[in-house]
């Protein structure tokens, strides 16, 4: 959830500075070139200052021309701005350069054009610092008895301009950096905050749905919602172990206190059958059914026994074991002429012996009943990255999908299969013994017919 969630909030993150940071960049831009055209306003006021008694226009040896000319040339010297005054028809006064015209087009040519209104010039506009051809254009008017009788007019490089401009913005980037990676440090921790009891409470659901009622959540961290919600998963926890545990013990309890007056059921009828001539058909249905009754209350209490012990894992070698209870059972596949085959390999896993020995002997006996004679039944053994397969195939009739989804089910038998030998309860059994130790069984159809079982235990240990 996390992979999810940070990513959310870096994004909104990251967009929050960037709404901040490029009005703030535009702001440090404007601020650097409005300092600039303030010192070029000053500078042109000046040298309209001087100019306004520049009164001969045709005198060249003018001692206030030289004057200004000299200002303006030390000017340019010192600064490398070029700057010039001009009459009202573009005739220079004074300029340094002496080649300095007025632009014929242009923001030069629209800064003189205001200025001869008697004002000064609009700022320019804002230079950016990828504008390497860009320069600032400056006019003030020159007024002689309330005329404007001159312009003066300063053409600025933007260099210094650009550079400070992308000195300030490489500061707010460094700052917005910096900043977000104190966000990106907070939105982990907060994250990790707020999800850590959300990861403790999916476990401890993941636990409790495999069969290990016993987990509970601690109500310690996270928000206070998520605080609550950990108590009342531990309530409904707490009561749903209350609710099968009351159920096991039932099962167990009625399964045991039912078989001594069923034991007993049986010695009277067997004493009965004495008293009847032999092959008595009533008696022989009657011994039939209580025996079948006997299984039953059997394997409700292994049931209940399954549900309830926890389980021995140790590291147990699954081909071997697997060998073992294939070589056990081909007497019987002989005596039905069922063809039973193994592929097994030498292969290690964690699970409970006994367990998984009890499960193997239910799916291995519920296929040699339902595969005809002549047909074969083939154990395997195969590695799937961190589990381990035994995978049970048979040719029998199979099932239907629907009755695919059923199979496992307490007491649950196929429709088409009510007269073979059986209380329903075997397949339950397994699923209870290898839950226990954190595997699985599942079924599936096994093509052209027959069913295919998949039993799988974990081959990493359940403490790492």
């Amino acid at each position: 959830m996390r992979t999810r969630l940070l990513p959310l909030l870096i994004v909104l993150m990251a967009g929050v500075l960037l709404a901040l940071g490029f009005p703030l960049a535009v702001s440090v831009a404007a601020a650097q070139q409005q300092r600039v055209v303030v010192d070029r306003i000053d500078d042109t006021v000046r040298f309209a200052a001087l100019a306004q008694f520049v009164t001969d226009e045709s005198s060249a040896t003018d001692e206030r021309r030289s004057t200004l000319q000299e200002q303006l040339n030390r000017y340019r010297d010192t600064y490398g701005i070029d700057a010039g005054v001009f009459y009202r028809n573009r005739e220079s006064m004074a300029s340094a350069p002496e080649y300095l015209t007025v632009p014929e087009e242009g923001e030069g040519r629209k800064a003189f054009e205001e200025a001869l209104t008697g004002r000064r010039s609009q700022d320019p506009p804002q230079v950016w610092p990828w504008q390497q051809a860009g320069r600032l254009v400056v006019a003030s008017p020159v007024v002689r008895d309330g005329d404007v009788v001159a312009v003066v007019l300063t053409d600025s490089p933007t260099d210094q301009l650009r550079s400070r401009v992308l000195r300030g913005w490489l500061l707010i980037a460094a700052g917005e950096s910096a900043a977000m990676l104190v966000a990106v440090g907070a939105a982990f921790r907060l994250t990790g905050w707020v999800l850590r009891p959300v990861r403790v409470l999916d476990a401890a659901t993941h636990d409790i749905a495999t069969g290990r009622l016993n987990s509970r959540v601690a109500a310690a961290g996270g928000p206070p919602e998520l605080r609550r919600l950990a108590r009342s998963f531990n309530e409904m926890a707490d009561n749903v172990e209350e609710v099968l545990e009351q159920q096991r013990a039932f099962v167990a309890d009625a399964s045991h206190q039912l078989r001594n007056p069923l034991a007993a059921l049986l010695l009277r009828i067997e004493l009965l059958a004495l008293e009847l001539p032999e092959g008595n058909e009533e008696i022989a249905s009657v011994r039939t059914e209580g025996k079948r009754l006997a299984q039953v209350l059997d394997d409700l209490l292994d049931l209940a026994l399954a549900e309830h012990a926890s389980a021995d894992l140790q590291l147990t070698d699954i081909g071997e074991l697997t060998g073992e209870r294939v070589a056990a059972w081909r007497p019987l596949a002989d005596e039905k002429g069922v063809v039973l085959t193994s592929d097994i390999a030498a292969m290690t896993a964690w699970a409970d012996p006994i367990a998984l020995s009890s499960a193997l002997d239910a799916v291995i006996d519920n296929a040699l009943k339902f595969t005809p004679p002549g047909e074969e039944v083939r154990v395997s053994v195969e590695s799937n990255g961190d589990s381990s397969r035994i995978v049970i195939t048979d040719r029998g009739p199979g099932l239907t999908d629907e009755e695919l989804t059923r199979i496992g089910d307490r007491f649950w038998r196929s429709g088409h299969h009510q007269n073979i030998k059986g209380s329903g309860l075997g397949l339950s059994i397994s699923r209870a013994l290898l839950m226990a130790g954190g595997g699985s069984i599942a079924y599936d159809h096994h093509e052209p017919h027959g069913l295919r079982v998949t039993v799988t235990v974990p081959r990493t240990s359940p403490a790492a």
